[in-house]
């Protein structure tokens, strides 16, 4: 009795069973591909394992579940038609971070990021991000701040304002760091309303996520968003000749991203060349599985 098991052969067919379930799955996600923007409508966690490396991951995820509190938030009133003209107490519509969400995410850029990933949070929460990226082998290098000149006081008087977030840096590539700061300082002063009215809640202005993306990225890169909200990442990459890749799990909050980036390539920046190349295909999947 002959043995005609090919161990080669089995290995082959098994990753191409494997390539065509991950195909499978992303196409039953909603999609849009707009300029070098790729954009999913889906949750992280069901995506990110189907998705190739990327150069920089720029991203504001939720927060801690003290910072979702009403009393720890009092924000202008906002929806997905613009700001009103009403502050009230905001109790944000999602959910706040979890332990295992911040690891899951550490862990994907540990893996699949070739550069920066910066994460925005709390400062009390810096420890926890860089306790999650060092686990999985990152370099946590620094924790910016972004100071908010306009930021709301504390109007019952019993503490300082909080007048500013933080930014988690970490180096996911391999070899020595590298940006394009030179010896810039990580302290980034922005309006929180500057650059047009805001549609998310907690939406980050736009002057500021340009300078981000800038200094942490160069013309062509891929930089991914896992929490893209309402797309203010994938603007800045726009007008800066980045690709993107956006996932954004609330389908209204995806329609905004997608319009505004729509906008954005409607009105290009005269003194930014854009990116002549590809936007990400299919076939990156490849890459994704090896």
């Amino acid at each position: 009795m002959t043995n005609d098991y090919n161990a080669a052969d089995n290995a082959r067919k098994c990753y191409d069973v494997a390539i065509q379930a991950m195909r499978e799955k992303l196409h039953g996600f909603r999609q849009e591909r707009i300029g070098d923007c790729w954009l999913i409508n889906a949750d992280c966690k069901e995506v990110l394992p189907l998705l190739p490396k990327v150069e920089a991951v720029v991203t504001d995820p939720p927060f801690e579940k003290e910072a979702h509190t009403m009393g720890r938030r009092l924000n202008r009133g906002v929806s997905r038609g613009g700001p009103s003209d009403v502050m009230v107490p905001e109790i944000l519509s999602f959910p706040p971070i979890t332990s295992d969400l911040r690891d899951f995410v550490a862990g994907w850029c540990s893996d699949k990021c070739g550069g920066w990933a910066l994460a925005f949070c709390q400062a009390e929460a810096i420890s926890d991000w860089r306790s999650s990226f060092e686990s999985h082998g990152s370099k946590f290098k620094r924790s910016m701040i972004w100071v908010k000149p306009d930021g709301m006081p504390q109007y019952n008087g019993q503490m300082p304002g909080m007048g500013y977030e933080s930014i988690a840096a970490v180096w996911c590539g391999n070899g020595q760091s590298r940006w394009n700061g030179g010896g810039k300082h990580g302290v980034f002063t922005h309006c929180k309303n500057s650059g047009g009215k805001h549609q998310h809640e907690t939406q980050k202005p736009i002057p500021l996520m340009r300078e981000l993306v800038f200094l942490f990225s160069d013309a062509g890169q891929t930089i991914l968003d896992p929490f893209m909200g309402s797309g203010t990442t994938g603007v800045a990459c726009v007008k800066l000749g980045r690709k993107f890749i956006g996932i954004e799990i609330d389908p209204g909050y995806f329609d905004i991203a997608c319009k505004r980036i729509k906008d954005a390539y409607a009105q290009p920046d005269m003194f930014v060349e854009q990116s002549k190349t590809e936007p990400p295909r299919q076939l990156d999947l490849m890459e994704a599985a090896e």
